[in-house]
């Protein structure tokens, strides 16, 4: 008795589109495919050792450079916004010139301050201005 396959199932009649999520995988996507593997392992010829083991360390290195990552863009985001404060902090006891869209002055600045928007300085005269409005510095007389 000859035994055909159906020739529906054959590889060369199926369509050749793959179907990808996200083109990067992540360390949940990392430990559902090592569960999958180790809930699909052959019993009686299961994964060595030495497989499992490095791919645990896979892992491990995947979760820590993750982690890692993270920490580092925080770090870098509080430096740029001490900076900036710090930077400007030494415009304390100067006199600055500064002009905006409707009007320009002159004074010496008496503190600094961080906004949403950015830093302010303070002067001498109770008047707050922008950072990004300031055209001189120069020494107070």
């Amino acid at each position: 008795m000859v035994t055909s396959i159906d020739p529906s199932l054959l590889i060369s009649n199926k369509s050749n589109t793959i179907s990808t999520g996200n083109s990067s995988l992540g360390k949940d996507e990392f430990l559902k495919i090592l569960m999958a593997q180790l809930q699909n392992q052959d019993p009686l010829n299961p994964m060595e050792d030495k497989e499992f083991i490095a791919q645990m360390a896979q892992f491990s290195t995947l979760e820590q450079t993750t982690n890692m990552s993270s920490l580092l863009e925080k770090f870098i985001n509080t430096q740029t916004q001490s900076d900036s404060i710090l930077k400007y902090s030494e415009m304390i006891g100067k006199q600055v010139e500064w002009k905006s869209t409707d009007d320009t002055g002159s004074g010496i600045v008496k503190s600094i301050k961080q906004s949403d928007t950015g830093i302010i300085l303070e002067l001498d005269n109770g008047e707050e201005i922008s950072s990004d409005s300031i055209t001189k510095v120069s020494m107070a007389e």
